[in-house]
C-alpha cells in the first residue's frame, strides 16, 4: 500500500508540474496549475461518487467500480473485504439457522430473554407448551404470560441450582419443569420440559401408597387386637405357642408403625393441612419430646440435654414439626449406646432458625449420607432389626422441612457420632412479642 501511495503521489505531482509548464508555455502558469488541480479534484469526486453508489446499494452487483492507481487498489481491497465479510455472515447465518432448526426439533421448550425478561426468541415447542405467538409476543416480558408468583420469584432470584415445577399457563393439564441458565449480561436461557407423565406416575405412586396403607390398617388392627388378647392370655396356651404369638405380636406392631409412617408421609407429601400453619413454640415442643425420649431411653439412661438460646417461634404446622423433631431425637436414643450423650440445641442467627440433634452413637459412613432421606434406605439393615425402625423416619423429616422451606444437614463419621441439623429460613421465624 505504501508503494501504491508513493506512485500515486509522484503521478499527481508530475501531472500538476505538467499543467504548470503548459500554462507557463502560454504565459499563464497559475491558470495551468489551477486547471490541473481542478481536473484532479473532479477525478477524485467522480471516484468518491462511484464508491458512494457502490456502498449505498451493495445488491446492484458484487463487482467494485473500475479505476486505476490508488483508487483502483482501494476498490480492489475494499471489494475483497466485502466479499470476506459476506462469506463470514453467510457462514454465521448458516450456523444460526442450523442451531434454530435443531432447537426447533427439540421436544423441550427453549426461550431466550434479556436480563429483564423480555422474550427475544423461542422454539416451536415453547409455543406448544406455553402458548406463545411469534407474531405478537416478541419483546414481551415472559412473566406476563407465566403469571405464577413462584416463577417470577425464581426468575429474579438467580439461584437456578434446582428446577421449578409448575402447570402450563396455556394448557393446565401439562406439568412443566423449568430450568434457567444465565449467559451474556444476565440474559436467560429458559428450558421448559414436559414432565406430565412423570408427575402422573408420582401422583399414582402417592395415591397407591396412601390407599393401600389405609386399606391395610383395618385388617391389621383386627389381627393385632386378637394377638394382643392371645398375649394377655398366654399363660393358658401351650408353651410352644407362646414364643410364636409374642413374635407375631411384635411384627404386627412393626407393621402398624410402618403403615402409620406411610400414611403420615403421604399426607406430608401431598401438603395436607399446610394451611394450618401457626406460630409454634419450638422450645416448649422440643422439651416435651426430650421428656418422652428419656422415657424411651429407660434402663439405657442416656444423658439427654436440651438448650434453647432463642425465643423465636416457627410459623408452621405443629403436628408436622413434632413428627420431624421426634423422629430425629428418638433415632438418637435408638442408635446411641447406653449412657451415651444426646444434645439438642435450638438457636437462631442471621440465616434463620436451626435445631441441632447431636449424639455419641456409632456414627454413619459418609458414603451413605446422601441417601439417608430416601424411603426405606438402610445404612445398616441389622440395626433396624434391633430397633424396629421402618426406614421412613428421615424421609418424613425431609418432607416436613420441604413444606416449611427448610433443609436437613447431616454430619456423621463412623465412631464419632452424628449430628442432624434442621435449617429454617428467616421468613419462617416469628418473635414471641409479635401479636
Amino acid at each position: 500500500m505504501q508503494n501504491i501511495w508513493s506512485r500515486h503521489l509522484r503521478f499527481t505531482l508530475a501531472g500538476l508540474a505538467g499543467s504548470t509548464l503548459a500554462g507557463l508555455y502560454f504565459g499563464h502558469p497559475v491558470y495551468g496549475l489551477t486547471t490541473g488541480l481542478g481536473l484532479y479534484l473532479l477525478w477524485t469526486l467522480y471516484q468518491t461518487r462511484s464508491l458512494a453508489h457502490w456502498l449505498a446499494d451493495p445488491n446492484t452487483g458484487h463487482e467494485a467500480p473500475q479505476s486505476m492507481g490508488i483508487w483502483g487498489s482501494f476498490f480492489e481491497k475494499l471489494h475483497k473485504l466485502t466479499q470476506s465479510s459476506r462469506q463470514t455472515q453467510e457462514r454465521l447465518r448458516s450456523r444460526i439457522d442450523r442451531i434454530q432448526e435443531s432447537t426447533n426439533a427439540m421436544r423441550d421448550g427453549v426461550i431466550m430473554t434479556d436480563a429483564l425478561g423480555a422474550m427475544e426468541w423461542w422454539n416451536g415447542a415453547a409455543e406448544h407448551l406455553l402458548g406463545f405467538r411469534r407474531s405478537t409476543d416478541q419483546g414481551q416480558y415472559i412473566y406476563n404470560f407465566i403469571r405464577t408468583p413462584a416463577f417470577k420469584a425464581y426468575f429474579d432470584a438467580k439461584n437456578y441450582r434446582d428446577p421449578l415445577e409448575l402447570s402450563s399457563p396455556a394448557k393446565p393439564h401439562i406439568h412443566l419443569q423449568i430450568q434457567i441458565s444465565l449467559f451474556g449480561e444476565d440474559d436467560r436461557l429458559i428450558v421448559a420440559k414436559d414432565v406430565s407423565r412423570l408427575h402422573q406416575l408420582e401422583q399414582m405412586r402417592q395415591d397407591f401408597v396412601s390407599n393401600v396403607s389405609h386399606e391395610m390398617r383395618t385388617p391389621l388392627t383386627v389381627i393385632s387386637g386378637y394377638l394382643e388378647t392371645l398375649v394377655d392370655n398366654a399363660d393358658d396356651l401351650p408353651a410352644k405357642w407362646r414364643r410364636a404369638i409374642n413374635t407375631m405380636a411384635t411384627q404386627s406392631f412393626r407393621m402398624e408403625t410402618l403403615i402409620s409412617d406411610l400414611i403420615l408421609l403421604s399426607r406430608i407429601e401431598t401438603g395436607e393441612e399446610s394451611e394450618n400453619d401457626v406460630p409454634t413454640d419450638v422450645g416448649q415442643l422440643v422439651r416435651q419430646i426430650c421428656q418422652d425420649a428419656r422415657t424411651l431411653s429407660g434402663e439405657n439412661q442416656h444423658d439427654i440435654s436440651f438448650e434453647a438460646s432463642s425465643e423465636y417461634l416457627i410459623n408452621g404446622n405443629e403436628n408436622q414439626l413434632r413428627s420431624a423433631f421426634s423422629n430425629l431425637i428418638f433415632n438418637a436414643v435408638k442408635y446411641t449406646p447406653a449412657r451415651g450423650k444426646i444434645k439438642v440445641l435450638w438457636f437462631t442467627d442471621s440465616e434463620g432458625g436451626h435445631l441441632s440433634v447431636n449424639d455419641t452413637g456409632a456414627g454413619i459412613d459418609e458414603v451413605h449420607i446422601p441417601r439417608l432421606t430416601e424411603r426405606f434406605y438402610r445404612a445398616d439393615p441389622s440395626r433396624h432389626k434391633d430397633t424396629g425402625g421402618t426406614g421412613l423416619g428421615l424421609a418424613i423429616v425431609k418432607h416436613v422441612l420441604i413444606n416449611h422451606d427448610g433443609s436437613l444437614e447431616i454430619k456423621s463419621r463412623l465412631g464419632e457420632g452424628s449430628e442432624f441439623v434442621c435449617h429454617f429460613p428467616t421468613e419462617r421465624l416469628v418473635s414471641k412479642t409479635t401479636d
